[in-house]
């Protein structure tokens, strides 16, 4: 092991940045969605009845979307790597008190805690990258984090399967512990330096507590639609999302600068096109989930295959593309990708209860092809849009972005759901409606997609960025 660490020695700090975000954008998806294939047996142990496990996401998404700006913020002041740091500490210490639980309040209690560390981690990995990549390369490097996502992603349910029937799914927390640790000795000991602004500007705290509140009321609202008390608290998000753009607008040091969406036309569309494509694409694995066993009798295992197709065509394109855009204009990248997309979804959403598996895996192939030429460009357009100083920030707001559009995305499908099958049992005779379900929200992901597209093509021409700055001391953003 001290062979392994010292080999780091001679490595630029640009590469060990490099190997740090993307061992963390590996375990972070790793962790959070190994959890999900532990959910059936944690229910039983813990005695959890429905609604209770229905949290066991929800509550991570929660923190993830309320403490992301914050973090970003805290990041640009006081440093991305410490911040960093900060949440994988963190990350060991509630995935150790989950696997310890005794009851689901504890385990749901750390689950919120362990959203608070993953904002920590995705707010500002991609910041730090961001700061010591010259402008030139950075859209390789955001490639490989990206694919290093893609591919948590894509062997987490295996890895979570596997580890719940041989240890059982207390291991499915636990496991996260020695590799958080081995990542934080590299950073201890390996990563030099810090990223931070060069003057501290006063944190917001106000305008945390707003921005809080909105993400709390988004949250709860679209998980209970379409109740009453879901619209009641949607709009409250609203009223207070409101709140925070005036408060925010009036502030001499705000925790993020409205400006920037006005100043940059490649900033806000850019993240107007990230949270639609999002939305589109986050409930599909769940959508064809559902079609491929219960409509089309596959089990679990050749449901995971045909599904794998879009996973390892968008590991694979997304450092492609990412170096690609490092020479050709990102839009013209991510808006080629928004067009591939939405050909794939069109595809797919002609499906009908005797589609043949190599139908919907083809399009689950052109879709990933398609996401992966757009995701790493966006983001690419996205970082180099922003002053050097205020890096942080726009990390926290790309990924902000994402988990909305998952957010929006599935709780669209939880109220197609609610409408077409109701809290009736997925039985054969509920089948077309199933089928019927899946396929008005694969036509409503074709129109964001769409958008999207149209978006992205008039978003404008992005400029080159200064080369980014790997001392301590950075500009301060114009006022």
């Amino acid at each position: 092991m001290a062979s392994l660490f010292s080999s780091f020695t001679k490595l630029p700090v640009t590469t060990v940045a490099l190997i740090v975000v993307c061992t963390g954008s590996f375990i972070g998806p790793l962790g959070m969605a190994s959890v999900n294939i532990a959910i059936p047996d944690l229910a039983a142990e813990l005695q959890a009845n429905a609604k209770m496990v229905s949290w066991i996401p929800t509550i991570f998404l929660l923190a993830n979307v309320a403490l992301m700006l914050p973090f970003g913020k805290l990041a640009d002041n006081y440093g991305r790597k410490r911040i960093y740091s900060y949440g994988v500490m963190l990350n060991m210490l509630s995935s150790s008190m989950c696997a310890l639980a005794f009851n689901i309040e504890w385990l749901l209690f750390w689950r919120f805690i362990q959203g608070a560390a993953s904002a920590m981690i995705f707010g500002t990995g991609v910041a730090i990258l961001t700061s010591v990549t010259p402008a030139e390369k950075r859209g390789f490097a955001l490639g490989i984090a990206a694919a290093c996502i893609y591919i948590g992603l894509t062997v987490a349910p295996a890895i979570g399967g596997w580890l719940t029937e041989l240890w059982g799914w207390r291991s499915v927390f636990s496991f996260q512990v020695p590799l958080l640790f081995l990542l934080l000795m590299l950073i201890k000991l390996r990563l030099h330096g810090e990223w931070k602004n060069e003057q501290k500007t006063k944190f917001d705290w106000r305008g945390s507590g707003i921005f809080i509140v909105a993400s709390t009321c988004l949250v709860f609202g679209l998980s209970q639609l379409p109740s009453l008390s879901g619209m009641v608290l949607l709009g409250m998000s609203l009223t207070a999302m409101a709140l925070f753009v005036i408060h925010q607008s009036k502030r001499n040091q705000p925790l993020i600068r409205v400006q920037m969406f006005k100043e940059s036309r490649v900033f806000s569309m850019s993240l107007t096109t990230s949270l639609l494509m999002y939305a589109s694409n986050y409930p599909l694995t769940f959508l064809l989930s559902l079609y491929l066993q219960y409509v089309k009798g596959f089990s679990p295992s050749e449901s995971g295959q045909i599904i794998l197709m879009q996973a390892l065509a968008m590991a694979f394109l997304a450092p492609m593309s990412g170096k690609l855009s490092d020479r050709v204009q990102p839009r013209l990248l991510a808006t080629t990708g928004c067009c591939i997309v939405a050909a794939g979804f069109f595809v797919l959403s002609r499906m009908d209860i005797d589609t043949q598996a190599w139908y919907i895996g083809s399009s689950l192939l052109l879709i990933g092809i398609g996401f992966g030429l757009f995701s790493t460009p966006n983001n690419n357009a996205i970082m180099g849009a922003v002053h050097p100083s205020e890096l942080g920030v726009a990390s926290a707001s790309l990924n902000l972005a994402r988990t909305i559009g998952n957010l929006v995305g599935m709780s669209l499908v939880n109220l197609l759901v609610h409408h077409y099958i109701g809290d009736a049992q997925i039985v054969p005779e509920q089948y077309p409606a199933l089928l019927q379900t899946v396929l008005v929200a694969l036509n409503i992901s074709f129109g964001c997609v769409v958008v999207a597209c149209i978006i992205s093509g008039f978003r404008g021409r992005e400029s080159k960025p200064d080369t980014p700055s790997t001392t301590d001391e950075e500009k301060q953003p114009p006022s």
